[in-house]
């Protein structure tokens, strides 16, 4: 039996005994490499499941791979980098170690609807690290990044899960402006009476938890007195080996006037950053957005295109621009969605970027001019060669030297979808590689653009 088919046995067995969100995030993209010297040597994507492998699987791992091989090994686990530099990196220095109660966290974010692309994978395997074992693997979690890339959803599937598996557990969900608001509330009711009462119910409410999970910690900026009294709930549960996640739209260090000390103890931990998703994630996270819609209507793969090449940088946008659509078709009396309903439902929803639009609106102009076409010819149907090769030249040009995305340049020229586009555009990169005419041609077009 080969490394490939022992370790695809090994995975079956190991499917056996967890759930499969677990499975996905620590074992799916594992790879046995070598066998030698009772030593089974596995590949894995990131020291984050390198860590928790070693840490908390180890057991389960050398059980069922006896199981399956009748042989006992010990696990060594490698990262790529590890391989190719002859380094190895110690998991042991990264990160410090470590009802009927209201939790405030909403049940829709769980880690299984959480689309998982390259852009926040680390994110991800990071939060389920948190859950599977609060306190013990990195703490606090910071999760910072822009509005919009699903930092909220993490942090409630983190919570959800640790609810679900330990129910002893207390863990409390709150935006950071409650946590001044409440402090603000104590403080004004201080000054005007004998409060023990209630600044020991505050106290409660923060430090006799297990698990504290504060949103949008950059709120806490110009509240000094409320910076104290963080300070002073962090350090009681950190020191009683609570866990403690926290997110930003911005990284600890472009927090501009929050203490020091408490940065410091922000970078105790592990910080994390989600990127904005990559297109395939957002086609994917589309797809799953319109699978928990049940519709009755199909939703065509080149409008999901449309709404995935002009939302970028923000998956709330995503959604909503599928609710539009849906309504938008319903409104025009359950019309099929095609992709000329979505660009009119969507026209402004969208923004284009003046400068994108213009810059391929001048190529449009250069290239009619150059073949002494209207711009009108090459925005139709028209397949004629005098029409056709200026066409994909100027599709070219947009997508190579103005690196615009498919289905942009696709709306640009009437309407085509993003194959029509590619099939230009990689028929024109054949074409100037043995016709240095063309070629010259083309830079001739494109020098003169501003």
């Amino acid at each position: 039996m080969d490394l490939n088919s022992i370790w695809n046995s090994f995975l079956e067995e190991i499917k056996k005994e967890l759930k499969q969100t677990s499975y996905d995030v620590w074992f799916s993209d594992t790879k046995l490499i070598s066998l030698d010297d009772g030593i089974a040597k596995v590949l894995v994507d990131s020291f984050v499941i390198k860590k928790n492998l070693k840490e908390h699987y180890i057991d389960l791992i050398e059980e069922k791979f006896t199981d399956v091989t009748g042989t006992n090994f010990k696990f060594e686990f490698v990262l790529q980098q590890e391989l190719e530099n002859e380094v190895v990196i110690n998991t042991d220095e990264i990160g410090i170690p470590h009802n009927t109660f209201e939790s405030n966290l909403n049940p829709r974010y769980q880690f299984s609807n959480f689309v998982i692309g390259n852009s926040n994978k680390f994110a991800a395997t990071s939060a389920l690290a948190v859950a599977e074992q609060p306190g013990n693997m990195y703490n606090p979690l910071f999760i910072y990044g822009s509005s919009g890339l699903g930092k909220t959803h993490l942090m409630h599937a983190i919570g959800n899960y640790i609810v679900e598996n330990n129910k002893k557990m207390k863990v409390l969900y709150i935006p950071c402006d409650k946590f001044v608001s409440d402090f603000v509330d104590i403080c004004r009711k201080s000054a005007n009476e004998n409060n023990m009462e209630s600044i020991k119910q505050f106290k409660n409410k923060y430090r006799e938890i297990d698990v504290l999970i504060i949103d949008d910690i950059h709120n806490l900026v110009g509240a000094t007195s409320a910076q104290q009294e963080f300070f002073n709930t962090f350090n009681e549960l950190y020191n009683n080996k609570k866990q403690i996640i926290i997110s930003s739209d911005r990284s600890p260090e472009d927090i501009k006037k929050l203490e020091e000390r408490i940065k410091t103890r922000f970078s105790w931990g592990l910080q994390i950053d989600i990127l904005p998703p990559e297109f395939e994630l957002r086609m994917n996270i589309i797809n799953k957005k319109i699978e928990g819609q049940k519709l009755d209507i199909v939703f065509p793969e080149n409008v999901k295109e449309y709404i995935a090449s002009n939302c970028v940088g923000d998956i709330r946008k995503l959604e909503g621009a599928i609710t539009r659509v849906i309504a938008y078709a319903t409104f025009m009396n359950g019309s099929d969605i095609t992709f000329d309903l979505a660009v009119e439902a969507l026209k402004d929803f969208f923004v284009q970027t003046p400068s994108s639009k213009n810059k391929m609106e001048q190529v449009i102009q250069l290239v009619s001019e150059n073949y002494n076409i209207s711009a009108e010819d090459l925005k139709s149907k028209k397949k004629t060669n005098n029409v056709a090769i200026p066409r994909m030249i100027a599709m070219y040009i947009c997508r190579i030297y103005l690196e615009e995305n498919l289905t942009k340049i696709g709306i640009e020229f009437g309407g085509k979808n993003h194959t029509t586009v590619m099939h230009a555009v990689d028929k024109i990169k054949k074409e100037i590689l043995k016709d240095e005419a063309l070629n010259n041609e083309i830079q001739k077009i494109i020098n003169k653009i501003h």
